[in-house]
């Protein structure tokens, strides 16, 4: 995620960092050159089609619209993984709390130790890179890791053996009826917005919504310079490279924020989030926190 304060308007034109200039600059040359070409030819060759402004600012309008609602629904997407991982810290902070109350220090420390390789084994499974997942071994063994790792769903497994564990401290007299209830509802808590970020990983925006405006967007530029010729004369070129900037720079800002636990610039830091996890699990294990992970280059991973 970029971490940054507003550019002055110096370098407001200069800032690439977390840009979607590098994806779509090929979009904007293209568009740029066939508007030269097209008034070469006009000039040159043989007349070309000339139009009013009219008809452009009405489709404008209406792809402007279009992308306004396909952006609103990529960042509500972004927002929910967002308000899901706070869920899961608060979840988390919470069962640390309660297990002062419940569990004596040993049962305690493992069902913490368990909570903290669960979040490592989630962000893991929502990045689809398992390396991620190493953090994991300040909480448990590379046995219990492994095991982890090699079911189908390593945070799910994860919370089962939380669950196991938790059910075997009620069975021995360990875990008081209010406390098994406590407990229930923490599970819940932490398996529903698990499920949460599994589903709007899993499962994307429609694809139809992309190609569509992927196509309106470029046969509506193609189309602008017919209508540049007379309007912008000479700075027609200029003004096609704006319009393209815009509709394909929303278009692939849509795209980026519609996969928000992504490694990309603009994805969650689920890093610096589950860095503020094992903060925590550090003041309730008595162990020596680790540092808040810094922004690197305007950087927050």
């Amino acid at each position: 995620m970029i971490v940054r304060e507003y550019p002055n308007v110096l370098r407001l034109f200069l800032v690439l960092q977390g840009s979607v200039i590098p994806r779509i600059y090929k979009h904007i040359l293209f568009l740029v050159g066939l508007t030269v070409l097209i008034m070469l030819a006009d000039r040159y060759l043989f007349e070309m089609p000339h139009t009013t402004m009219q008809p452009f600012l009405a489709l404008g309008v209406a792809l402007s619209l279009f992308l306004g609602f396909r952006n609103v629904a990529a960042y509500d997407r972004w927002w929910q993984g967002r308000m899901q991982w706070g869920q899961l810290t608060g979840c988390i902070r919470a069962m640390g709390h309660d297990s002062r109350i419940y569990l004596n220090e040993e049962d305690r420390k493992e069902i913490l130790c368990l909570t903290g390789a669960f979040i490592h084994l989630h962000r893991a499974g929502l990045r689809k890179d398992s390396k991620a997942a190493q953090p994991a071994l300040q909480y448990v063994d590379d046995e219990t890791l492994d095991r982890f790792q090699h079911s189908n769903n390593p945070a799910s497994a994860a919370l089962q053996e939380i669950g196991t564990r938790l059910a075997d401290y009620a069975r021995e007299g360990r875990l008081s009826g209010y406390g098994q209830l406590t407990f229930t509802q923490r599970m819940s808590d932490l398996e529903l917005s698990r499920t949460s970020n599994e589903g709007i990983s899993n499962t994307p925006m429609p694809f139809v919504y992309s190609l569509l405006v992927w196509q309106t967007a470029l046969l509506y530029c193609m189309l602008l310079p017919m209508g540049l010729l007379d309007a912008a004369g000479i700075l027609a070129p200029a003004f096609e490279g704006i319009a393209g900037y815009v509709f394909f720079g929303l278009a692939a800002v849509t795209d980026e924020l519609e996969h928000p636990f992504s490694a990309s610039k603009n994805g969650l830091p689920l890093d610096a989030l589950c860095r503020s996890v094992d903060i925590s699990l550090a003041e309730q294990l008595g162990r020596t926190p680790p540092p808040p992970l810094e922004v690197r280059y305007h950087i927050l991973t």
